[in-house]
Protein backbone atom coordinates (compact mmCIF):
# COMPACT_ATOMS: atom_id res chain seq x y z
CA UNK A 1 0.00 0.00 0.00
CA UNK A 2 2.69 1.99 0.94
CA UNK A 3 4.93 1.64 -1.99
CA UNK A 4 1.79 2.42 -4.19
CA UNK A 5 1.33 5.63 -2.26
CA UNK A 6 4.92 6.69 -3.62
CA UNK A 7 4.50 5.73 -6.40
CA UNK A 8 1.78 8.16 -6.95
CA UNK A 9 3.86 11.04 -5.44
CA UNK A 10 6.47 10.45 -8.31
CA UNK A 11 3.61 10.77 -10.89
CA UNK A 12 2.21 14.02 -9.51
CA UNK A 13 5.44 15.55 -9.42
CA UNK A 14 7.56 14.38 -12.10
CA UNK A 15 4.76 15.00 -14.16
CA UNK A 16 3.70 19.05 -12.62
CA UNK A 17 7.35 19.82 -12.99
CA UNK A 18 8.73 18.78 -16.61
CA UNK A 19 5.25 19.39 -18.37
CA UNK A 20 3.65 22.61 -16.54
CA UNK A 21 3.57 25.59 -18.78
CA UNK A 22 4.74 27.33 -15.61
CA UNK A 23 7.73 25.82 -15.75
CA UNK A 24 8.76 25.93 -19.51
CA UNK A 25 11.30 29.28 -19.14
CA UNK A 26 11.50 31.46 -21.96
CA UNK A 27 13.25 34.13 -21.18
CA UNK A 28 16.82 33.31 -22.61
CA UNK A 29 18.74 36.71 -23.24
CA UNK A 30 18.01 39.95 -21.95
CA UNK A 31 17.60 41.86 -25.17
CA UNK A 32 14.78 39.83 -26.10
CA UNK A 33 13.09 39.28 -22.82
CA UNK A 34 13.03 43.32 -22.81
CA UNK A 35 10.72 42.77 -26.20
CA UNK A 36 8.30 40.22 -24.46
CA UNK A 37 10.33 37.71 -26.22
CA UNK A 38 8.82 38.72 -29.99
CA UNK A 39 12.79 37.78 -31.71
CA UNK A 40 12.29 35.05 -33.96
CA UNK A 41 11.56 37.51 -36.87
CA UNK A 42 14.47 40.04 -35.78
CA UNK A 43 16.91 37.70 -33.96
CA UNK A 44 20.49 39.64 -34.88
CA UNK A 45 22.37 39.05 -31.92
CA UNK A 46 24.07 35.54 -30.25
CA UNK A 47 20.44 34.85 -28.63
CA UNK A 48 19.32 34.05 -32.03
CA UNK A 49 20.70 30.44 -31.53
CA UNK A 50 17.80 30.02 -28.98
CA UNK A 51 15.23 31.97 -30.37
CA UNK A 52 15.76 31.44 -34.43
CA UNK A 53 18.89 30.01 -35.15
CA UNK A 54 19.32 31.15 -38.57
CA UNK A 55 20.02 35.12 -37.66
CA UNK A 56 23.04 33.90 -36.94
CA UNK A 57 23.92 34.60 -40.28
CA UNK A 58 23.53 38.52 -39.62
CA UNK A 59 26.25 38.67 -37.20
CA UNK A 60 29.92 39.10 -38.29
CA UNK A 61 32.97 37.25 -36.85
CA UNK A 62 33.05 35.76 -33.73
CA UNK A 63 30.14 36.80 -31.05
CA UNK A 64 29.66 35.92 -27.31
CA UNK A 65 26.86 36.29 -25.29
CA UNK A 66 26.41 35.36 -21.87
CA UNK A 67 23.93 36.43 -19.15
CA UNK A 68 21.58 35.05 -16.43
CA UNK A 69 17.80 35.98 -15.32
CA UNK A 70 16.90 36.27 -11.63
CA UNK A 71 13.43 34.41 -11.42
CA UNK A 72 11.19 35.41 -7.91
CA UNK A 73 7.70 33.74 -8.06
CA UNK A 74 5.24 34.40 -5.21
CA UNK A 75 2.05 32.37 -5.39
CA UNK A 76 -1.04 32.07 -2.58
CA UNK A 77 -3.70 29.49 -2.04
CA UNK A 78 -7.27 30.08 -0.36
CA UNK A 79 -8.76 26.74 0.93
CA UNK A 80 -9.69 23.91 0.52
CA UNK A 81 -13.39 25.02 -0.35
CA UNK A 82 -15.60 26.06 1.80
CA UNK A 83 -12.38 27.13 4.12
CA UNK A 84 -10.54 30.49 3.28
CA UNK A 85 -7.88 30.32 5.07
CA UNK A 86 -4.75 31.73 2.84
CA UNK A 87 -1.45 29.96 2.52
CA UNK A 88 1.61 31.52 0.82
CA UNK A 89 4.17 29.55 -0.86
CA UNK A 90 7.73 30.32 0.51
CA UNK A 91 9.96 32.81 -1.33
CA UNK A 92 12.42 31.31 -3.64
CA UNK A 93 15.11 32.64 -6.58
CA UNK A 94 15.91 30.79 -9.18
CA UNK A 95 18.78 31.54 -11.60
CA UNK A 96 18.82 29.78 -15.25
CA UNK A 97 21.86 30.99 -17.38
CA UNK A 98 22.44 31.30 -21.01
CA UNK A 99 25.20 31.48 -23.21
CA UNK A 100 25.81 31.81 -26.96
CA UNK A 101 28.74 31.90 -28.97
CA UNK A 102 28.27 32.59 -32.72
CA UNK A 103 31.35 32.02 -35.45
CA UNK A 104 31.58 33.36 -39.29
CA UNK A 105 33.38 30.50 -41.37
CA UNK A 106 33.03 32.46 -44.49
CA UNK A 107 30.36 34.71 -46.07
CA UNK A 108 27.44 31.73 -46.49
CA UNK A 109 28.01 29.18 -43.71
CA UNK A 110 28.19 30.22 -39.58
CA UNK A 111 28.01 27.89 -36.45
CA UNK A 112 26.88 28.37 -33.01
CA UNK A 113 26.92 27.09 -29.51
CA UNK A 114 24.16 27.69 -27.26
CA UNK A 115 23.32 26.33 -23.47
CA UNK A 116 20.92 27.25 -21.46
CA UNK A 117 18.02 26.04 -19.17
CA UNK A 118 14.16 25.92 -20.84
CA UNK A 119 13.03 23.89 -18.13
CA UNK A 120 12.92 24.29 -14.72
CA UNK A 121 12.47 26.28 -11.50
CA UNK A 122 10.34 24.75 -8.32
CA UNK A 123 7.69 25.53 -5.82
CA UNK A 124 8.17 24.84 -1.84
CA UNK A 125 5.09 25.22 0.90
CA UNK A 126 5.51 25.20 4.56
CA UNK A 127 5.56 21.45 5.59
CA UNK A 128 2.35 21.40 7.93
CA UNK A 129 0.13 23.20 5.57
CA UNK A 130 -3.15 21.70 4.60
CA UNK A 131 -1.98 20.67 1.14
CA UNK A 132 1.05 18.95 2.66
CA UNK A 133 0.06 15.58 1.21
CA UNK A 134 -0.02 17.35 -2.52
CA UNK A 135 3.13 19.32 -2.32
CA UNK A 136 5.90 20.63 -0.32
CA UNK A 137 9.25 21.11 -1.89
CA UNK A 138 9.93 20.05 -5.66
CA UNK A 139 12.69 21.59 -8.05
CA UNK A 140 13.74 20.81 -11.45
CA UNK A 141 16.60 21.91 -13.37
CA UNK A 142 17.54 21.05 -16.93
CA UNK A 143 20.72 21.68 -18.79
CA UNK A 144 20.23 21.97 -23.00
CA UNK A 145 23.75 22.27 -24.96
CA UNK A 146 22.74 22.83 -28.88
CA UNK A 147 25.37 23.04 -31.62
CA UNK A 148 23.91 24.64 -34.86
CA UNK A 149 24.87 25.33 -38.40
CA UNK A 150 23.20 28.04 -40.73
CA UNK A 151 24.01 28.78 -43.98
CA UNK A 152 22.84 31.96 -46.08
CA UNK A 153 21.31 31.10 -49.43
CA UNK A 154 21.06 34.59 -50.18
CA UNK A 155 20.87 37.75 -49.05
CA UNK A 156 17.44 37.64 -48.68
CA UNK A 157 16.87 33.81 -47.30
CA UNK A 158 18.91 32.18 -44.54
CA UNK A 159 18.56 28.15 -42.63
CA UNK A 160 19.80 26.43 -39.69
CA UNK A 161 19.82 23.20 -38.56
CA UNK A 162 20.86 22.11 -34.72
CA UNK A 163 20.47 19.20 -32.67
CA UNK A 164 20.33 19.20 -28.61
CA UNK A 165 22.03 16.96 -26.01
CA UNK A 166 20.51 17.54 -22.33
CA UNK A 167 20.44 16.38 -19.05
CA UNK A 168 18.08 17.19 -16.38
CA UNK A 169 17.52 15.83 -12.72
CA UNK A 170 14.22 16.36 -9.91
CA UNK A 171 14.16 16.81 -6.18
CA UNK A 172 10.85 16.10 -4.85
CA UNK A 173 9.78 15.93 -1.46
CA UNK A 174 6.01 15.85 0.47
CA UNK A 175 4.07 14.12 2.90
CA UNK A 176 2.19 11.18 2.62
CA UNK A 177 -0.72 9.83 5.17
CA UNK A 178 -0.16 7.02 7.32
CA UNK A 179 -3.80 6.15 7.13
CA UNK A 180 -6.02 4.16 8.47
CA UNK A 181 -2.74 4.40 11.21
CA UNK A 182 -1.77 7.51 12.82
CA UNK A 183 0.45 10.01 11.81
CA UNK A 184 2.56 10.71 8.48
CA UNK A 185 5.80 10.08 6.92
CA UNK A 186 7.72 12.27 4.78
CA UNK A 187 8.06 10.83 0.98
CA UNK A 188 11.15 11.75 -0.86
CA UNK A 189 12.14 11.37 -4.57
CA UNK A 190 15.24 12.24 -7.11
CA UNK A 191 15.98 11.15 -10.01
CA UNK A 192 18.10 12.73 -13.07
CA UNK A 193 17.99 11.79 -17.00
CA UNK A 194 19.39 12.62 -20.17
CA UNK A 195 17.51 13.75 -23.48
CA UNK A 196 18.24 14.38 -27.45
CA UNK A 197 16.00 16.83 -29.86
CA UNK A 198 17.15 19.13 -32.88
CA UNK A 199 16.04 22.64 -33.52
CA UNK A 200 15.91 24.56 -36.87
CA UNK A 201 14.82 28.05 -38.15
CA UNK A 202 14.48 30.03 -41.16
CA UNK A 203 15.38 34.08 -42.09
CA UNK A 204 13.54 36.11 -44.67
CA UNK A 205 13.63 39.57 -45.47
CA UNK A 206 11.34 39.92 -48.52
CA UNK A 207 11.93 44.00 -48.14
CA UNK A 208 14.57 45.77 -46.26
CA UNK A 209 11.86 47.01 -43.43
CA UNK A 210 10.90 43.86 -42.97
CA UNK A 211 11.82 40.28 -41.58
CA UNK A 212 10.44 36.73 -41.24
CA UNK A 213 11.58 34.18 -39.30
CA UNK A 214 10.35 30.23 -37.94
CA UNK A 215 11.96 28.42 -35.36
CA UNK A 216 11.37 25.13 -34.46
CA UNK A 217 12.30 22.88 -30.90
CA UNK A 218 11.56 19.37 -31.41
CA UNK A 219 10.11 17.59 -28.50
CA UNK A 220 13.26 15.44 -25.98
CA UNK A 221 12.32 12.58 -24.37
CA UNK A 222 13.79 11.90 -20.98
CA UNK A 223 13.98 8.66 -19.47
CA UNK A 224 13.64 9.40 -15.57
CA UNK A 225 15.65 7.14 -13.31
CA UNK A 226 15.15 8.01 -9.90
CA UNK A 227 15.32 6.68 -5.91
CA UNK A 228 12.45 6.86 -3.62
CA UNK A 229 12.52 6.70 0.30
CA UNK A 230 10.55 7.63 3.26
CA UNK A 231 10.88 8.36 6.83
CA UNK A 232 8.45 8.25 9.82
CA UNK A 233 7.12 6.40 12.46
CA UNK A 234 9.87 3.54 13.18
CA UNK A 235 7.04 0.92 13.31
CA UNK A 236 6.27 1.63 9.30
CA UNK A 237 9.75 2.45 8.35
CA UNK A 238 10.21 -1.16 6.38
CA UNK A 239 6.58 0.14 4.92
CA UNK A 240 7.67 3.47 3.53
CA UNK A 241 8.13 3.97 -0.44
CA UNK A 242 11.78 2.92 -0.99
CA UNK A 243 13.67 1.41 -4.17
CA UNK A 244 14.49 2.65 -8.06
CA UNK A 245 11.34 4.14 -9.88
CA UNK A 246 11.47 4.89 -13.72
CA UNK A 247 9.53 6.90 -15.78
CA UNK A 248 9.58 8.04 -20.08
CA UNK A 249 8.95 12.27 -20.06
CA UNK A 250 8.34 14.11 -23.10
CA UNK A 251 8.77 17.84 -23.40
CA UNK A 252 6.53 19.57 -26.07
CA UNK A 253 7.10 20.67 -29.83
CA UNK A 254 7.92 24.04 -30.05
CA UNK A 255 6.81 26.14 -33.44
CA UNK A 256 7.20 30.11 -33.54
CA UNK A 257 6.51 32.63 -36.46
CA UNK A 258 7.60 36.06 -36.14
CA UNK A 259 7.66 39.11 -37.92
CA UNK A 260 10.39 42.58 -37.38
CA UNK A 261 9.32 45.43 -39.18
CA UNK A 262 11.49 48.83 -39.06
CA UNK A 263 9.29 51.93 -40.38
CA UNK A 264 12.45 54.21 -39.20
CA UNK A 265 16.07 53.04 -38.74
CA UNK A 266 15.61 54.29 -34.86
CA UNK A 267 12.19 52.47 -34.24
CA UNK A 268 11.51 48.34 -34.73
CA UNK A 269 8.26 46.74 -33.79
CA UNK A 270 8.48 42.69 -33.21
CA UNK A 271 5.53 40.31 -33.37
CA UNK A 272 5.42 36.49 -32.41
CA UNK A 273 3.48 33.79 -32.18
CA UNK A 274 4.40 30.87 -30.54
CA UNK A 275 2.78 27.33 -30.43
CA UNK A 276 3.33 24.58 -27.53
CA UNK A 277 2.41 21.23 -28.08
CA UNK A 278 1.33 20.31 -24.85
CA UNK A 279 -1.10 17.87 -26.00
CA UNK A 280 2.08 14.98 -26.30
CA UNK A 281 1.39 14.80 -22.35
CA UNK A 282 -1.59 12.89 -22.23
CA UNK A 283 -1.12 10.27 -19.66
CA UNK A 284 2.59 8.88 -17.45
CA UNK A 285 3.20 5.88 -17.19
CA UNK A 286 5.35 5.08 -14.51
CA UNK A 287 7.14 1.70 -13.65
CA UNK A 288 8.38 0.61 -10.03
CA UNK A 289 11.80 -1.74 -10.34
CA UNK A 290 10.37 -3.84 -7.95
CA UNK A 291 8.43 -6.46 -9.80
CA UNK A 292 6.11 -6.83 -6.20
CA UNK A 293 4.41 -3.15 -6.92
CA UNK A 294 2.24 -3.11 -10.29
CA UNK A 295 2.79 -0.11 -12.80
CA UNK A 296 0.80 2.73 -12.67
CA UNK A 297 -0.72 4.74 -15.15
CA UNK A 298 -2.32 8.38 -14.55
CA UNK A 299 -4.24 10.84 -17.42
CA UNK A 300 -2.89 14.12 -17.12
CA UNK A 301 -4.86 15.72 -20.77
CA UNK A 302 -2.58 18.84 -21.78
CA UNK A 303 -4.03 20.76 -23.93
CA UNK A 304 -2.01 22.29 -26.97
CA UNK A 305 -1.74 26.25 -26.18
CA UNK A 306 0.12 29.62 -27.17
CA UNK A 307 2.12 32.52 -26.62
CA UNK A 308 1.15 36.00 -28.49
CA UNK A 309 4.14 38.63 -27.94
CA UNK A 310 4.57 42.35 -29.18
CA UNK A 311 7.75 44.32 -28.91
CA UNK A 312 9.81 47.07 -29.64
CA UNK A 313 13.41 48.56 -29.85
CA UNK A 314 13.56 52.57 -29.81
CA UNK A 315 17.72 53.43 -30.55
CA UNK A 316 17.37 56.63 -28.05
CA UNK A 317 20.84 57.57 -28.60
CA UNK A 318 23.88 55.82 -31.05
CA UNK A 319 25.13 53.54 -27.74
CA UNK A 320 21.64 53.52 -26.12
CA UNK A 321 18.89 51.21 -26.89
CA UNK A 322 15.51 51.25 -24.81
CA UNK A 323 12.78 48.16 -25.35
CA UNK A 324 9.36 47.23 -24.16
CA UNK A 325 6.97 44.65 -24.93
CA UNK A 326 3.87 42.97 -24.13
CA UNK A 327 2.64 38.66 -24.10
CA UNK A 328 0.15 36.81 -23.32
CA UNK A 329 0.53 33.26 -22.01
CA UNK A 330 -1.92 30.85 -22.25
CA UNK A 331 -1.53 27.76 -19.77
CA UNK A 332 -2.11 24.40 -20.96
CA UNK A 333 -3.86 22.78 -17.57
CA UNK A 334 -7.51 21.83 -17.10
CA UNK A 335 -9.05 23.09 -14.06
CA UNK A 336 -9.90 19.94 -12.48
CA UNK A 337 -5.86 19.01 -12.88
CA UNK A 338 -4.50 22.45 -10.99
CA UNK A 339 -2.22 22.03 -8.08
CA UNK A 340 -0.53 23.05 -5.91
CA UNK A 341 2.61 21.53 -7.29
CA UNK A 342 1.66 23.68 -10.54
CA UNK A 343 -0.48 26.44 -9.82
CA UNK A 344 -0.44 27.72 -13.57
CA UNK A 345 -3.31 29.60 -15.23
CA UNK A 346 -3.35 32.23 -17.86
CA UNK A 347 -0.56 35.12 -17.85
CA UNK A 348 0.49 38.46 -19.09
CA UNK A 349 3.59 39.45 -19.01
CA UNK A 350 4.81 43.21 -19.12
CA UNK A 351 8.05 43.99 -19.91
CA UNK A 352 11.27 46.47 -20.15
CA UNK A 353 15.05 46.99 -20.50
CA UNK A 354 17.43 48.54 -22.29
CA UNK A 355 20.95 48.06 -24.16
CA UNK A 356 24.03 50.08 -23.49
CA UNK A 357 27.48 49.94 -25.64
CA UNK A 358 29.98 49.97 -23.69
CA UNK A 359 32.94 50.37 -26.62
CA UNK A 360 32.90 49.39 -30.36
CA UNK A 361 33.07 45.80 -29.27
CA UNK A 362 31.34 45.07 -25.85
CA UNK A 363 27.74 45.62 -24.55
CA UNK A 364 25.15 44.90 -22.04
CA UNK A 365 21.47 44.16 -21.92
CA UNK A 366 18.90 44.66 -19.07
CA UNK A 367 15.27 43.66 -18.76
CA UNK A 368 12.43 43.82 -16.18
CA UNK A 369 9.54 41.30 -16.77
CA UNK A 370 6.17 41.52 -14.19
CA UNK A 371 4.33 38.22 -15.04
CA UNK A 372 0.90 38.62 -13.61
CA UNK A 373 -1.29 35.09 -13.30
CA UNK A 374 -5.11 34.98 -14.01
CA UNK A 375 -6.64 34.49 -10.19
CA UNK A 376 -7.68 30.33 -10.87
CA UNK A 377 -10.92 29.38 -9.09
CA UNK A 378 -10.99 25.40 -8.81
CA UNK A 379 -14.56 24.13 -7.97
CA UNK A 380 -13.76 20.95 -10.00
CA UNK A 381 -10.74 19.20 -8.46
CA UNK A 382 -10.26 15.69 -9.70
CA UNK A 383 -7.12 15.77 -7.44
CA UNK A 384 -6.88 14.10 -4.51
CA UNK A 385 -5.26 15.09 -1.27
CA UNK A 386 -4.43 11.67 0.04
CA UNK A 387 -5.24 11.89 4.04
CA UNK A 388 -6.84 14.81 3.70
CA UNK A 389 -10.16 16.16 2.55
CA UNK A 390 -11.23 16.11 -1.23
CA UNK A 391 -11.46 17.46 -3.74
CA UNK A 392 -8.97 19.90 -3.23
CA UNK A 393 -10.67 23.20 -4.53
CA UNK A 394 -10.27 26.26 -3.76
CA UNK A 395 -8.45 29.90 -5.38
CA UNK A 396 -4.75 30.19 -6.65
CA UNK A 397 -3.31 33.54 -7.37
CA UNK A 398 0.33 33.89 -8.75
CA UNK A 399 2.74 36.36 -9.98
CA UNK A 400 6.27 36.27 -10.59
CA UNK A 401 9.18 39.10 -10.98
CA UNK A 402 12.43 38.66 -13.65
CA UNK A 403 15.43 40.64 -14.08
CA UNK A 404 17.79 39.83 -16.97
CA UNK A 405 21.25 40.49 -17.32
CA UNK A 406 23.43 39.86 -20.20
CA UNK A 407 26.81 41.05 -21.65
CA UNK A 408 28.02 40.68 -25.04
CA UNK A 409 31.27 40.58 -26.92
CA UNK A 410 32.43 40.56 -30.76
CA UNK A 411 35.69 39.98 -32.17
Amino acid sequence: MFKKIGLSVFIIFFTAKIYGGGFQINEHGARAMAMAGAFTGLANDPSALYFNPAGITQLKGFNLLAGTTLILPSASFRGPSPLIDEYKMEKQLFTPINFYAAYQINDDFYIGLSVNNPYGLGTKWEENWVGRYLAVDTEIRTFFFTPVVAYKINEELSISAGFSFATGDVTIIRKTSLFPFLGEAKVSLKGDATAWGFSGGVLYKPLSQLSLGLSVKSQSTFDFEGDASGTGPAQFQNLLPKGKIKSSLTTPLNITFGAAYTPIEQFTFTADFQYVGWSSYDKLVVDFVDPNVADLSTIRDYQNTYIVRLGAEYNLLSDFDIRGGLFYDRNPVKDELVEPTLPDADRIGFNIGFGYKLTQNLSIDVAYLFLRFSERTITNSEVSNTGGKAPFNGTYNSSAQLFGFNISYNF
